[in-house]
């Protein structure tokens, strides 16, 4: 018999009901300063109201969503401007001094002095096109670091609901490449832009200074590139969205793939996935490519321009030239600036670039800000005392977002400091209490009690300091055993920790391992049997000295030395905690002091073993099939 309560399908977004959140404690963390080094995670200036209504506000206006993101390297970005503008200003001045040399050459004068010009300008040239790199790189990682920071703290903070509707893999390339072309647009983008309209502005003033008639003759190129830009640059903001939506399709086929690796391959699925990833893979090709014919566009058609004003100066300048209208120094110096023009319209055309691709990644990654987080976890709750609590629902009803409801109106008493054993058929809501009781998800109605105080009162985090919970599935995290066990008590005294090992019997295991507890435990603890990851999860729950413990089919994959070992340490760990189990195996149930039978969705009955087996037909079918075939 499945303990799963329900498979998880895709459901469509929440809409989660919950108590006001003005009882809970406040989100204590604050916007750290982006350019330190990351230390212990807070909440960034990207978190604004995730764990309320407003988590799911309207979306802002995308340029000012990017520009939200340089505000705090504003001052660092005016440094960059600036000393771009100057490199620039630079540039600008050099056919100014050829044009004067070259008059000076004609007229027999001293070129010394315009030598030695040119050479200073090229000298500040470069050294304000080596600072300005150095310090726009560096603003472009601060303000990388501020994205990433800010989205791994929401998406650690996800609440359980939106989990639930989204692949691991597509959240996670928000992180990585979405992030990246934010940090471009951001910083080098803007600059870029700035940079490229200042420029080509004063370019075109100087142009005119010098020749207005040739002016005319180059004013296509404006026309031309402007009009391209304006028809190509939000068809490659779209495609950059298609782009990094399928790079996210990427991540999620191959997380699905290595998270269930035995599964794929037992099953030879190793086409089937792969046909999947590659398929995403293909589409993210097909976006990048439709991408790089409109940058190829832009690009021809921006050298095109020139080089055709390029040979009209040359024809119509030359005819200057010979009629006298216009000096030689000027044409020279004319065409040294239509070639200097080249520079701000790609700087133009790289920035706009650079603004479009970030903003389409940016609308994925404030998908992310949309989506609620528990602001309340950050906080760090002191060690449980005094007795065991009672564990009460009242007329508790929920459901999942887009299905049938799972609790009908449940109501149930734990008794302190004792077992209460929750059964039913498959589907009949078992797990769902525990995740209420876990905060995962908030009642549609009723209450969760603990000694008469709404849980929902209470801040995630204190709530589930005080309720220790040991999923079926009893995962674990890369690293090491020490690691794990001590990943919720960090602080555990060693006896403490041999004490817990004893009682679970993982201390037989430890010994015969060469590193002990400083042993890998594998991807997700694949390293270790299913009986000895269940027994560590145990340890681990054990070790925060809960009031409350949630056992979720916690014998499922002990052999019978090891279930009845383990049955022993709940009935002790029950002197100090108040301990609920959901259990199929009669060995299990049978001891329990109260127990609690369900079915759609309702209590159905409760009492101990041999009063449900005398008065209840469902329970008595339930012992007879699945809970004796279990425990056989």
């Amino acid at each position: 018999m499945n303990t799963h309560d329900f498979a998880r399908p895709e459901p469509p977004p929440p809409q989660p009901t919950q108590a006001p959140d003005a009882a809970r404690a406040p989100d204590p963390v604050q916007a750290p300063d982006p350019v330190q080094a990351p230390g212990p995670v807070q909440a960034p200036d990207l978190v604004r109201a995730p764990d309320s209504p407003q988590g799911a506000d309207a979306p802002r206006p995308p340029l000012r969503a990017l520009l939200a993101h340089a505000r705090p390297h504003r001052r660092v970005l005016v440094l960059v401007l600036a000393l771009t503008l100057a490199g620039s200003a630079a540039g600008l001045a050099q056919p100014m001094v050829v044009e004067s040399s070259l008059t000076a050459l004609m007229t027999g004068g001293d070129l010394t002095r315009e030598l030695l010009l040119m050479l200073a300008l090229l000298a500040v040239s470069i050294a304000l096109t080596w600072t300005q790199a150095l310090v726009s790189e560096r603003t472009a990682e601060k303000v990388v670091l501020h994205v990433r920071r800010g989205l791994i703290h929401r998406l650690i903070r996800l609440r359980t609901a939106e989990l639930d509707r989204t692949e691991p893999g597509g959240l996670t390339t928000r992180v990585t490449s979405d992030s990246t072309l934010v940090q471009h647009a951001a910083t080098s983008g803007v600059i870029q832009l700035l940079d490229g309209g200042i420029h080509l502005i004063a370019t075109i003033v100087l142009m005119g200074m010098t020749s207005l008639p040739l002016l005319g003759i180059t004013s296509g190129v404006l026309l031309v590139v402007g009009v391209a830009m304006g028809v190509v640059m939000p068809r490659i903001r779209r495609v950059t969205t298609r782009a990094q939506t399928s790079v996210g399709e990427i991540g999620a086929a191959l997380d699905r793939a290595l998270g269930a690796a035995r599964t794929v391959k037992a099953n030879g699925g190793e086409a089937t996935e792969t046909a999947r990833a590659v398929a995403a893979a293909e589409d993210a090709y097909r976006a990048g490519l439709t991408g790089a014919r409109y940058h190829a566009t832009i690009a021809v058609l921006s050298a095109l321009v020139v080089q055709a004003s390029f040979l009209a100066v040359i024809g119509f300048g030359g005819a200057l030239v010979a009629t006298g209208a216009l000096d030689l120094a000027a044409l020279i110096a004319f065409l040294l600036y239509l070639f200097n023009l080249g520079g701000p319209v790609l700087s133009l055309v790289g920035g706009t670039t650079s603004l479009q691709q970030g903003l389409g990644a940016l609308t994925r990654i404030e998908e992310v800000e949309r989506m609620e987080i528990e602001t309340d976890v950050d906080e760090t709750p002191a060690r449980p005392v005094g007795p065991p609590p009672q564990v009460t629902l009242e007329n508790v009803t929920f459901a999942y977002p887009g299905r049938a409801t799972t609790l009908d109106g449940v109501g149930l008493v734990a008794p302190a400091g004792g077992v209460t054993a929750l059964v039913g058929p498959s589907g009949s809501g078992k797990t769902t209490v525990f995740s209420l009781l876990q905060r995962f998800y908030e009642p549609d109605s009723g209450r969760v009690l603990l000694d008469g105080t709404d849980i929902a009162t209470l801040s995630r985090a204190e709530v589930r300091r005080r309720i220790a919970y040991v999923e079926q599935d009893t995962p674990m995290l890369a690293g090491t055993l020490r690691e794990n066990l001590l990943y919720a008590a960090p602080d555990a005294a060693e006896d403490e920790v041999a004490r817990v090992l004893r009682d679970t019997l993982l201390d037989s295991l430890v010994a015969r391992l060469p590193e002990g507890l400083d042993t890998q435990v594998g991807a997700r603890g694949l390293a270790l049997s299913g009986g000895e990851r269940q027994r560590l999860a145990i340890a681990r729950a054990l070790l925060r000295r809960p009031q409350v413990l949630l056992l979720d089919e916690a014998t499922a994959h002990l052999d019978g030395l090891s279930e009845t070992a383990l049955r022993h340490t709940v009935e002790r760990a029950a002197e100090h905690c108040t301990v609920l189990l959901i259990a199929h195996r009669l060995s299990t149930v049978t001891s329990a002091d109260h127990m609690v039978l369900l079915a759609g969705g309702r209590v159905r009955d409760h009492g101990r073993h041999g009063e449900l087996l005398g008065r209840d037909e469902l329970y008595r079918d339930l012992a007879a099939t699945q809970l004796t075939a279990a425990g056989a």
